[in-house]
């Protein structure tokens, strides 16, 4: 199998691997995403990762580093890594079970063999994986057209929709949606949730804070104890458990998944404010229709999704082989981790023709995002339990957000419909100009 010489495997870890780890694996670091954006350092990365393809073929390059490492360079291999993990492609990796185990030890994601599955089976449950429609859809729908007029309310009443009203109302939602409307304010376990995900970004480098995680720890069973009916923790109530299952060690993911769930959906309206006609008919999509019960909101949902193709807000897929694995170029020894970087994935524009265009279209109809390598919520037997859940929420809530009323950004937010998307576009920084719809 190949494997980089020494001064390429540098200039992957310098221009792949230290970028991607600097902004955050776990929560983003704001002043970094905002020089990573500065910089495009993903377009960087994907031109260093062509480059190597060119070099060394498509096959897993294996870097000359001491922590046994191969980058997956070629489509085919991503879908194969994902369609066999967990074995032999374990998704709780060493540095994940590391990073995770400072806030959630005993997660599905932090977890492999009889655990995982037993934690895997009680995930979906409550969070109805299969369904395409929570079966929750009527209350918790109602919570999000809640505070997303609220949010609408105050940035009328100054002409302006900022990043931080959005996520205080974003997580307000999560709250009521998760633990139920007791929780809505409830700001500390959400900060307790991201404290302990910043020290998460250390992986192994950081010692675990145990009074920062038993106070988080308190906060979760406070709530999970009211079981409020409407929300998901009135699911896992009549959820059944096994002595291995740790039920409120599950919910420290679902916080963690809504944060970059939120940034998905800013960015799409991002996106729309760029593209008169996908607005157009976003605006469409959703004119009268009570978006407080179900509806398919097809391409609200694709808005949201190409969001995440363009800017994955999972940008490394880290898996750990269990056993040597044989691939066209050779054998890939046991005990290697397997790195999938996303933005070279969905926007390599030596194989896709869309890779730098806000394409909606591939998420809707009969086009099968199956045929390109596009993973904005991984795939295979490990694809993420929430994302029907998680589409539900982010489409109404987009859907609300345009239904009534019209945004601008300043030039230099502002997307050029006619120009390439740019490899990162910073979420924290930006603040529309909006006002109810004539």
């Amino acid at each position: 199998m190949p494997r980089a010489s020494v001064a390429d495997t540098l200039r992957a870890v310098n221009l792949v691997l230290l970028p991607l780890v600097a902004r955050g694996l776990i929560v983003r670091r704001p002043p970094l995403v905002a020089g990573a954006e500065k910089l495009q350092l993903d377009r960087t990365a994907v031109r260093e990762l062509q480059r190597l393809r060119r070099i060394y073929g498509p096959g897993p390059l294996r870097l000359a580093l001491p922590r046994a490492v191969a980058l997956i360079l070629d489509p085919e291999d991503a879908k194969r890594v994902l369609a066999e993990s967990p074995e032999p492609f374990r998704a709780d990796s060493l540095e994940k079970r590391h990073a995770l185990g400072h806030f959630q030890p005993y997660g599905v994601l932090a977890s492999s063999g009889v655990p995982r599955d037993d934690r895997r089976a009680y995930n979906e449950q409550v969070l109805d994986t299969p369904a395409p429609v929570h079966c929750l859809a009527d209350e918790l729908l109602g919570k999000v057209v809640d505070e997303a007029d609220t949010l609408l309310a105050v940035s009328e009443a100054t002409g302006r929709l900022t990043w931080d009203d959005f996520m205080r109302h974003w997580f307000r939602m999560v709250r009521r949606v998760v633990f139920g409307d007791h929780a809505a304010d409830d700001e500390e376990v959400t900060d307790l949730s991201g404290a302990l995900r910043a020290d998460g970004n250390w992986s192994y480098l950081k010692p675990k804070s145990r009074r920062k995680f038993e106070r988080f720890e308190a906060r979760l069973l406070h709530h999970l104890a009211k079981a409020e009916p409407g929300s998901l923790a009135g699911l896992m109530a009549q959820t059944p458990a096994s002595p291995i299952t740790v039920p409120h060690m599950q919910v420290p993911q679902w916080l963690f998944a809504f944060d970059p769930a939120g940034i998905a959906t800013w960015r799409a309206l991002v996106l729309l404010e760029g593209h008169p006609r996908q607005m157009e008919r976003a605006v469409s999509e959703v004119a009268d229709v009570d978006l407080r019960r179900p509806h398919e909101l097809e391409f609200a949902r694709a808005c949201v999704l190409e969001s995440l193709r363009l800017w994955p807000t999972t940008p490394g897929i880290l898996r750990d082989t269990t056993e040597d694995t044989e691939w066209s170029t050779g054998t890939l020894p046991a005990g290697h981790g397997v790195v999938l970087f996303a933005p070279y994935l969905h926007r390599d524009d030596e194989r896709l023709a869309f890779a730098d265009r806000f394409e909606p279209s591939l998420w809707t109809g009969d086009h099968d995002p199956d045929a390109f390598p596009l993973v904005p919520f991984s795939a295979g037997p490990v694809v993420c339990p929430g994302r029907n859940l998680v589409l539900l929420l982010t489409s109404a809530m987009l859907g609300r957000l345009v239904q009534h009323h019209e945004y601008r950004l300043p030039a230099r937010r502002h997307l050029d419909a006619t120009e390439p998307m740019p490899a990162i576009y910073d979420p924290f920084r930006v603040t529309f100009a909006m006002r109810r719809r004539a």
